[in-house]
């Protein structure tokens, strides 16, 4: 009875499912946030009757053969990095990247990571840091006597200082992109880390060819959509239920068989 080990490789499919969105779900208010979705394959066919083997000694071929699947697998958990909104804040390190890019993370580890969350504020020496105090590369210093600082699309960082009038830049931000986002390693934290799927880095300046533009005072929004979500979690429960009622019918069957008499 083949049924029983095939649902149930399909309720454990399912429940990946639901963790997945689950995840998704939990991430709705959080800065930055990729959403993911798990891809699925089917297993490996049983051939009872090999497609295209001679069904006659003239010639003639098995037009579809008799296979049977034994079921499904998990193929991947694809990030989504489609933008998310812009929403204003009251905060002028605020940064937010319209378009491709990632922002550089120096971590105390020594090897860099990317985020979209750019919720950054100043270190008590004045450099510009994430909200765990890891600096953002390639390291942006405001002077202690800065009135005001502003950041515009292209990523360049002026300051005024007490007494003057004209700005002076201090800095300029620079964003990273990779080949493939989605292969990005996930870390924790709004952080990812490079990976071999994700191919290696590419730096360039905000607003050039094939870079987005940074937005100071906003910040991105996860990019999970509730309703799309929701949908997807009760399609999931559906395909639950219905694998397990597989099991218990194959069980029944089972019964009877073994009760003849």
């Amino acid at each position: 009875m083949r049924a029983l080990s095939i649902a149930a490789t399909g309720m454990l499919a399912q429940q990946l499912n639901v963790e997945v969105i689950s995840n998704n779900l939990a991430n709705m208010n959080t800065t930055g946030f990729k959403r993911q979705r798990a891809e699925f394959q089917d297993l490996l066919y049983q051939n009872v009757k090999r497609v295209g083997a001679a069904s006659s000694d003239t010639g003639t071929v098995d037009p579809s053969g008799v296979q049977i699947g034994v079921g499904v697998k998990a193929g991947s958990t694809f990030r989504v990095v489609a933008q998310g909104d812009l929403n204003p804040t009251d905060n002028r390190y605020d940064l937010a990247v319209q378009g491709r890019g990632f922002f550089r993370i120096q971590l105390p580890s020594g090897v860099d990571g990317y985020t979209r969350a750019g919720t950054f504020s100043l270190s008590p020496v004045g450099q510009l840091v994430t909200a765990d105090g890891y600096i953002v590369s390639p390291g942006i210093n405001i002077p202690q006597d800065a009135v005001d600082v502003s950041i515009n699309t292209q990523g360049e960082v002026q300051v005024v200082t007490q007494g003057q009038v004209t700005p002076q830049i201090v800095g300029q931000l620079e964003l990273v992109n990779f080949f493939n986002d989605s292969g990005l390693e996930a870390v924790g934290g709004n952080l990812f880390l490079e990976s071999a799927a994700s191919g290696p880095p590419t730096i360039g300046a905000p607003g050039s060819i094939g870079f987005g533009t940074v937005l100071q005072g906003f910040l991105e929004t996860s990019n999970v959509n509730s309703v799309a979500e929701i949908s997807a979690l009760i399609t999931a429960q559906r395909a639950y239920e219905m694998n397990a009622k597989v099991i218990s019918t194959a069980d029944e069957m089972m019964s009877t068989t073994s009760n003849l008499r």
